[in-house]
């Protein structure tokens, strides 16, 4: 039986505890969490099969999760370091940042795996009780696993094929670079932003209320655990930092063109940001370009998905996600393999073929 260890009972770590047990109910979950009434709230669920009162209880784990802030990620591996691990376990996490933890991780036994991870979902709520086996779907999940072997990355992707994610690989600096522009700085901003129209309403109750209607997604992200996100930002400082300057440098601009009544550098201001957002296109948003799809039928046997994930992991080509477009009993599915570059898609299609797999053109 496949067992799975989760430290942290949080939102997300609830939230990939009911998926795999959506997955699978046969896998075993035991979790682990300061807050013991988020234990007992996940065994009366059947969210988790066993409560754990230490990272002790992860050593005969398959899979350990570490769904804890950052800082405290850090501190498990150093925990984890000195346990006498299973050969072969996988551990992995969940943190905004990656650079120090991947650093970290470097202090683990050599019979273990580290792969670390992001699932980019979330929301303004928290806690065991918010967690939803949906909550990923759709969304990117960045895979940061510098010389793992793909076929450990694999073994963890269809741990967690119940999320309906897009799987993607960086280095942890491209990690950290990416996420603090996209996600991190705009929880600064957002901040920022609440906190000063708090100051501009104080004696206005009529003016906050206002703010509460009309700055609905500002709050919504500014409602975000402060104990989270100032673990973030201890972890990504340098990079947040520059970034941040050169957010203002922008205001600064902006500040000077509306003092001046600069016109044209307001108008060229807005007009930049339009054609930014707009080149997107409203049926890309969310979605990244780049990526080479395959679609191949495979039988509707059990084992057949394993079968082309090892074939691909043997060959060494890296898979960006998968998902099984069709399947209807005694009839072949289809499965949509996703990668990074055309090159792995060719090699998979020329592989594939000679395995005798019937690779389909769409358009």
């Amino acid at each position: 039986m496949t067992e799975v260890f989760i430290n942290g009972l949080g939102l997300i770590g609830s939230s990939l505890a009911r998926a795999i047990k959506q997955k699978n109910p046969e896998i075993k979950i035991i979790a682990a969490d300061l807050n013991q009434d988020a234990l007992e709230y996940a065994l009366q669920q059947k969210i988790i099969d066993k409560a754990a009162d230490s990272l002790t209880a992860a050593q005969t784990a398959d899979f350990v999760i570490l769904a804890t802030p950052v800082n405290e990620i850090i501190n498990s591996l150093q925990q984890l370091s000195k346990l006498p691990l299973k050969k072969g376990m996988i551990i992995t996490d969940v943190g905004s940042t990656k650079q120090q933890i991947v650093a970290a991780a470097a202090v683990l036994p050599a019979q273990v795996t580290f792969i670390s991870g992001h699932p980019m979902a979330g929301s303004h709520k928290t806690g065991v009780t918010a967690g939803r086996a949906d909550l990923f779907e759709n969304a990117f999940y960045f895979i940061v696993a510098p010389a793992v072997p793909p076929e450990m990355i694999i073994r963890l992707q269809d741990l967690l094929q119940q999320l309906h994610v897009k799987w993607l690989q960086l280095t942890p600096e491209q990690h950290d670079r990416l996420v603090g522009q996209i996600s991190h700085l705009p929880h600064i901003i957002a901040a920022a932003l609440v906190n000063q129209t708090q100051r501009a309403f104080e004696d206005s109750p009529l003016g906050m209320r206002m703010a509460a209607g009309g700055f609905k997604s500002i709050t919504r992200i500014a409602a975000a655990d402060p104990t989270m996100w100032s673990a973030i930002l201890h972890t990504n400082a340098a990079i947040i930092a520059e970034q941040l300057q050169d957010y203002q440098n922008e205001l600064v601009k902006v500040r000077r063109a509306i003092l001046i009544d600069d016109q044209s550098a307001l108008y060229h201001f807005f007009a930049t940001a339009k054609v930014s957002r707009d080149q997107l296109g409203p049926e890309k948003i969310g979605g990244l370009p780049g990526f080479y799809d395959l679609f191949v039928n495979i039988p509707d046997k059990v084992g057949s998905l394993a079968k082309v994930t090892q074939i691909l992991a043997a060959a060494k080509i890296n898979l960006v996600n998968l998902h099984i477009l069709e399947i209807r009993e005694e009839i072949d599915g289809v499965l949509q393999l996703t990668f990074m570059k055309e090159t792995d898609r060719t090699t998979a299609a020329k592989i594939l073929n000679e395995q005798h797999y019937q690779v389909i053109s769409r358009k």
